[in-house]
């Protein structure tokens, strides 16, 4: 154990300026020597010179350390910290700031990043005031304000330090050419019809706090502080352009004022919170849903723009870290927002160390609880540490006697033994997979249940929402990290960071039965899973527009065909049989261009029955004790609601049972199929007649257009812009289903959870999934349902195989555009976006 002291005064907390300030804090006389208990939580505060971080220390029971002791569990700095101290933190400690932050907080990083993303974004980064660099960008400046004095009009613009704080260097002018050309500044346009508050302007210090850069995880605080001008608004002029008291808002600036009120009430004073802003809008009639909603999507993505930056920069200083591990790194932003007349939000700048100064009572309340809240999100526990060390130790013995790791190949290795260690090393990565996805629910859980006044606004829980925002995520990584980081790319676009615990545990298992057929064992048999729970299956999906899709999609009419022949079930249980035919083409298996027999076989290969796998009647199948490990069991998270992760985030969804008849829902499904089958793909440009006969030219001369397809599909399209091809159909049977079924929302339908299945597995190693579908060989998407307890109703089947005959058409008709328009097969091109 070790005796604590104090810290000094003159290196303690800065004097609390203000009426009255013990009123604020807590009580009582520090003690003078701590003991370290075993199992404490320790927290080193020696870099803030702010009480109220302390109180809180005390408050969630942490001892402080001393201030040379670098392995507490918490280590807390005022400013942000140099990399090398990140790169040195053990997996269990928590320090307050994040690498890389400083490419949005910095004024001159922050303009420069927003402008890169406005070029391909204008739409949705549009709340920023224009904004000039210099002296990089002088000119450009002087060539818009010559447009401006062409037009005969003028404009206010504010000039602030490239990396000044606290109001300091802060001017207005109307005049530019006094500008020198050669200083280190921003110039940016004025907002001067601002939102007024009892005739003055304010903004508003939103706190924002980032639990997580991989995944991003974001929450929003819902107070805040409202911080006024001191003097009356008037729109600027030659007069007042120096009356920064009524211009700026900065608190540093206008405490200095003899008009600066500091009162306690609520709704008076020159400082306020964002509660009372809360209550002062839903009062006087403003929409203040919308008004929250706004706020939260400038605060996201701004967000979005520094990822690739924080992601790049911690993965530099904390290499060889499993991706979805726990941070070592958090963040508690103050983004400075102010409103025009409109009530749209502006951001002014973003603040990595926000000031934690309790001059009032409203600061030490408010600013309290942003960081009792943020703490107790956090979930620091006292085990990490012992786990930690537990952790280095195994990882240091496996590493000294091999343990776990696979078998390196030689040269001479056969083709059986690559094939086994390609299996191997893609069943270690499925488990290493795993282990995050159930990680992360469990950390997803403590989070709903210590939210405090926190909310969570990335991942949001609106889906259509979290696709904008990862499409916004998607762009920034090409747009800053183009021709960099390409492990980093390549991880991104993972398709296992996607998948839920289900869809990893379906590849586990494939795995389990490639492997068995390697070593030449016969297949199991398959049945119920021991306890295993519903669950709800949903892809993430980067959507076209809905204006854009009917160009490639057509619904048409419900034309009713003759009904397609219901599956045989087997009444006895039994294996599938195609599960104990050749080798399966596994996810783990290189790539390949399966032979065709003949054309005609394509098209017929969605529509045609098979009786080879039995659907209807679940099969008995040993306990899954004996099937996989312990550690890959279903039952020891089936009380768990699964989550989806894209691009490191998982987004968690509650399963809702539907409230319809079984007679009732195999109508519907019955219409859906009705519904699949009138659906025809249409080419841009084209009548569906027209399609149609280009699809049948394009497999009549198969031979000709399979390598090409082939290349176009498997090598040339990414990941994303596979997902993008299926996406089309994707959304448009999604439409269907909310039509027909009347259900909003379609995630919780038993059928959709099989349609998201059939996506994923199309999707599978690459889009191999469906290329195998133009196969007669190689392994079939059935098979999914082969090993699961599911009941699939023959109808549904249906569905299903008519939905991977969409797919494949929609394939061979992009195929065919992008032949087409751009004269060569080099993948989606930008006209695609606008046009389909």
């Amino acid at each position: 154990c070790c005796l604590l002291s104090p810290p000094p005064e003159d290196q303690g907390a800065s004097p609390v300026n203000g009426p009255s300030v013990g009123s604020y804090q807590s009580s009582g006389k520090r003690k003078v020597h701590t003991k370290k208990k075993k199992g404490t939580i320790t927290a080193n505060v020696a870099g803030t010179k702010y009480e109220i971080v302390r109180i809180v220390i005390n408050e969630m029971d942490f001892i402080k350390t001393r201030d040379e002791d670098e392995t507490a569990n918490l280590i807390w700095n005022d400013s942000a910290v140099q990399h090398e101290k990140i790169a040195e933190l053990r997996n269990y400690q928590r320090i307050n700031h994040f690498p890389g932050m400083g490419e949005i907080c910095r004024k001159d990083c922050l303009a420069r990043n927003m402008s890169k993303m406005i070029k391909c974004q204008p739409q949705e980064y549009s709340f920023i005031p224009k904004t000039w660099i210099f002296p990089a960008e002088y000119t450009q400046f002087q060539n818009y304000v010559k447009e401006l004095r062409r037009k005969r009009k003028q404009k206010t613009f504010i000039v602030k330090p490239a990396n000044g704080a606290m109001g300091h260097g802060i001017s207005l002018i109307r005049n530019c050419e006094k500008l020198p050309a050669q200083e280190h500044f921003i110039v940016q346009e004025y907002l001067d019809k601002p939102f007024l508050m009892e005739g003055y302007k304010f903004d508003l210090r939103i706190y924002i706090l980032v639990t997580s850069c991989d995944p991003l995880r974001i929450f929003l605080y819902n107070d805040g502080l409202v911080r006024m001008g001191t003097e009356k608004y008037h729109a600027p002029s030659e007069a007042n352009l120096s009356q920064l008291y009524m211009h700026l808002t900065n608190y540093s600036v206008n405490k200095h004022n003899e008009n600066f009120e500091r009162d306690e009430t609520v709704d008076k004073g020159s400082k306020r919170s964002i509660s009372w802003f809360t209550e002062f809008l839903r009062i006087n009639d403003y929409d203040v849903a919308k008004f929250w909603g706004d706020v939260s999507e400038l605060v996201v993505k701004t967000l979005i723009v520094a990822e690739p930056h924080v992601l790049h920069a911690y993965r530099m200083c904390r290499p060889g870290q499993p991706p979805g591990s726990d941070s070592v790194c958090f963040e508690v932003l103050g983004f400075d927002i102010i409103l025009d007349r409109k009530l749209k939000p502006w951001l002014l700048e973003i603040n990595r160390a926000p000031s934690f100064g309790t001059d009032q009572k409203i600061d030490y309340d408010v600013k309290k609880g942003v960081l009792l809240n943020a703490l107790k999100l956090l979930n620091i526990r006292a085990s990490d540490k012992k786990r930690n060390l537990a952790q280095q130790k195994a990882e240091a013995q496996r590493r000294l006697y091999g343990h776990g790791s696979t078998k390196k190949l030689s040269a001479a290795s056969s083709d059986w033994e690559k094939q086994r260690h390609t299996l191997e090393r893609r069943r270690e990565e499925l488990k290493e997979r795993l282990a995050q996805v159930r990680k992360q629910i469990s950390r997803e859980e403590h989070e709903k249940q210590h939210l405090g006044n926190y909310r969570r606004i990335y991942p949001p829980d609106d889906k259509l929402l979290l696709e904008k925002y990862e499409s916004l995520l998607s762009a920034a990584f090409q747009t800053f990290l183009a021709g960099r980081a390409a492990s980093l790319q390549k991880e991104m676009n993972n398709p296992l960071k996607r998948m839920k615990e289900e869809d990893i545990l379906d590849l586990l298992e494939q795995c389990e039965l490639d492997d068995e057929k390697l070593m030449g064992k016969s297949s199991r048999q398959r049945g119920p899973k021991v306890g295993e729970s519903a669950r709800e299956r949903w892809g993430d999906r980067v959507s076209f527009p809905p204006n854009s899709l009917s160009a490639v999609f057509s619904t048409g009419r419900m034309h009713w065909k003759p009904p397609i022949k219901s599956l045989k079930t087997s009444p006895a249980p039994s294996a599938s049989p195609t599960l104990s035919g050749p080798i399966r083409r596994s996810i783990s298996c290189p790539r390949s261009i399966s032979s065709l027999s003949s054309p005609s076989e394509v098209r017929a290969l969605s529509t045609k029955p098979s009786p080879t796998v039995p659907i209807a009647t679940p099969l008995v199948r040993p306990s899954s004790a004996t099937l996989r490990s312990h550690s890959l069991s279903r039952s020891g998270s089936a009380h768990r609601v699964p989550h989806s992760n894209s691009l490191g985030t998982i987004h968690s969804n509650i399963v809702r049972y539907s409230t319809h008849t079984k007679e009732q829902e195999a109508e519907l499904v019955r219409q859906t199929l009705a519904a699949l089958t009138a659906m025809k793909i249409r080419l841009p440009g084209k009548t569906e007649e027209e399609a149609e006969a280009v699809l049948d030219e394009i497999l009549d001369n198969w031979k000709y257009h399979k390598p090409k397809v082939a290349s176009y599909w498997l090598v040339k399209l990414d990941s994303t812009k596979q997902r993008k091809v299926l996406d089309i159909v994707r959304t448009n049977v999604r439409s269907a289903l909310q039509r027909i079924w009347r259900e909003p929302d379609v995630e919780s339908l038993h059928l959709y959870r099989l349609f998201n299945r059939v996506f994923n597995r199309l999707l599978w190693s690459h889009g191999q999934g469906l290329w195998n579908c133009f196969s007669n060989t190689g392994s079939s998407w059935e098979t999914i349902f082969s090993k699961s307890s599911e009941v699939v109703s023959p109808q549904e089947l249906q569905c299903c195989r008519r939905l991977v005959q969409l797919c494949r058409d929609c394939l061979l008709v992009v195929y065919k555009f992008v032949s087409e328009s751009r004269g060569s097969l080099t993948g989606l091109s930008p006209e695609w976006d606008d046009t389909r």
